[in-house]
């Protein structure tokens, strides 16, 4: 469901975390960055879950509407004949049909994240819109425009509503740290909404990536730090951003045990998440220090990369 870009975000975030309650025997140490990089990926599926939720809801509350303007004292005659299509549509019924939907609604608290009254404001817009005006008008249903309008209310109604996003961000724990990639998460759903399980962010394959990235650079700390000291030219360690050190170990790890992730893979996916998540001069920064051990590492034959090309 996710790339390994968005698991060496994860990582970097989980090692950040755990800075500041990493015990010394590494042992404890990457027991505990396992821990937090479980609640940091359950998080993220949460949060997924969370925004159909909101979706459905949306569609949902077409029945809701039409009940109470329908039971209004002296209803208009707009007020018996709502238009509850939407409550029936196709593209979102699958995905609440799906097992693993069910299963993980009654598991967590995904109920208690949605604000019923953003469910009415959020119709509401959606009610407005041409798009809309346009869906219910027409008497059939046809797969694209089933799921064009759940498209729509993910991108016009969430995406770029500032005063959602805004309430996204005060009262949903994790969704600034995670929007970027619920939103790679969103657009894998509409591509392939079938395939979808709801219990598991990652495949097994990329969770063993994961965990193995994570221990990895706990346990090969001394020996990264080794590499990479010499190379910060007219900078202390102690005064590099300490994202930008997180991304060094994670890169040097990734050169030397990660046999099957090309070199040029490596150092290209932490320049660009330097970029996003550092410094403006970080990305340059994390690309002259890797290429330097990259360059010195292949001088001593200490990289061993099969031909496999896995990204």
């Amino acid at each position: 469901m996710i790339s390994r870009r968005n698991i060496r975000v994860k990582v970097m975030q989980t090692l950040y975390t755990s800075l500041s309650t990493q015990p010394e025997n590494k042992e404890l140490a990457t027991e505990s960055g396992l821990k937090i990089l479980n609640e940091k990926l359950s998080l993220s599926l949460e949060l997924f879950t969370t925004v159909i939720g909101y979706i459905a809801s949306v569609a949902q509350y077409a029945e809701a509407d039409a009940r109470f303007r329908s039971s209004k004292y002296i209803p208009t005659e707009e007020d018996k004949s709502v238009n509850t299509k939407i409550a029936g549509n196709h593209f979102i019924w699958k995905t609440l049909s799906n097992e693993t939907y069910q299963e993980k609604l009654k598991s967590s608290s995904i109920a208690q994240n949605i604000d019923e009254n953003w469910v009415k404001k959020l119709y509401q817009q959606l009610c407005l819109s041409e798009m809309y005006k346009t869906y219910i008008a027409a008497d059939s249903r046809d797969a694209k425009s089933e799921k064009a309008i759940i498209r729509y209310i993910w991108t016009e109604l969430i995406i770029n509503n500032e005063d959602f996003q805004s309430y996204l961000q005060d009262e949903i724990s994790g969704w600034e740290d995670d929007k970027e990639m619920i939103y790679i998460l969103m657009d894998n759903f509409f591509k392939n909404s079938s395939n979808i399980n709801f219990m598991a962010l990652l495949t097994s394959e990329k969770l063993d990536y994961a965990k193995s990235l994570l221990s990895t650079a706990i346990e090969k700390f001394d020996y990264c730090m080794e590499l990479i000291e010499p190379k910060l030219i007219n900078w202390e360690a102690d005064r590099v951003a300490l994202i930008d050190l997180i991304l060094l170990r994670l890169g040097v790890c990734e050169l030397l045990y990660f046999p099957t992730i090309p070199t040029k893979v490596t150092i290209n996916e932490y320049i660009e998440i330097a970029k996003q998540y550092s410094t403006p001069q970080s990305g340059h920064f994390v690309n002259a220090v890797l290429d330097k051990i990259l360059k010195d590492l292949e001088k001593d034959k200490k990289i061993s990369k099969q031909d496999r090309l896995t990204h």
